[in-house]
């Protein structure tokens, strides 16, 4: 899902950056960061946003983790349809409790290819509505250097690549032992009398297929338990049962759209 987007030598798109730019302390001399209590209004429209294998503990707590398209790239489910977030408040507030996946958190810092020097680049969404010149917490001090605030962010970028590098690797190993499958999501609507329906399909996606896992010989489990991928798979296994949370968080807000609606 995630490459990069075509601004100044670097290509292809990016899930909420807008307008990235490399990171420069010519041009971003003044620019700081905008302090806000609900700082993620940007990521409203992501409705499934990637996340790293090392994630797939503390995000199954809160979200479906699905593979998707020919890569098989993680991602969360944090909504039903297509541009909805059912996590973030149209103000920009976090569902309270539900785990932030650090995509969103390095917002809006990212690593980019520079296809021309065969590297990765520190860039910032200059389109952002969280940067802004006078900013509370500066991008660089009065010397040109990067503030600390900036360096902690960097870092992140490279922590991130870190763990997309080793994400590619978990997936591959999934790949290597065939161990993917379709999936479907479904909910069973009731009529006005609580009786149950026809099964209905929310969504198709890629899983570990539990079959063919207790098909591998015990050795081959024996290696994925001591590599710590048998416990991931494990965690996107459990994060399934967040179909049925999910499905109930969208009842509930069209039901309070409904009413909303209502009383207007």
């Amino acid at each position: 899902m995630e490459t990069t987007q075509a601004a100044g030598g670097i290509s292809g798109n990016v899930l909420f950056y807008n307008a990235p730019e490399p990171l420069n302390r010519e041009q971003h001399a003044k620019l700081g960061l905008v302090h806000r209590d609900k700082p993620y209004g940007f990521a409203t429209s992501g409705t499934a946003v990637p996340v790293a294998v090392t994630e797939f503990a503390p995000a199954a707590l809160s979200y479906p983790i699905i593979f998707a398209g020919e890569d098989r790239v993680p991602l969360a489910v944090m909504g039903l349809n297509t541009g909805e977030n059912l996590f973030i408040q149209a103000d920009g507030a976090f569902e309270p409790g539900a785990y932030i996946p650090a995509y969103i958190r390095r917002y809006p810092f990212v690593l980019a290819n520079d296809e021309g020097a065969d590297r990765l680049i520190v860039c910032i969404d200059r389109g952002s509505s969280l940067l802004a010149e006078g900013g509370e917490t500066p991008l660089f001090d009065a010397k040109g250097e990067p503030t600390e605030y900036t360096q902690n962010c960097i870092k992140f970028c490279d922590d991130f690549e870190i763990e997309r590098r080793r994400t590619d690797s978990f997936v591959q190993l999934l790949k290597d032992n065939d161990l993917f499958e379709l999936k479907k999501a479904t909910f069973i609507p009731q009529d006005a009398n609580g009786q149950p329906g026809a099964p209905q399909t929310v969504a198709e996606y890629f899983g570990v297929s539990e079959e063919k896992l207790n098909a591998l010989p015990a050795e081959k489990i024996k290696e994925l338990q001591t590599s710590g991928a048998l416990a991931q798979i494990y965690a996107h296994l459990v994060s399934l049962i967040g179909w049925d949370r999910l499905i109930a968080l969208a009842m509930l807000r069209q039901q309070q759209a409904a009413n909303a609606g209502a009383l207007n």
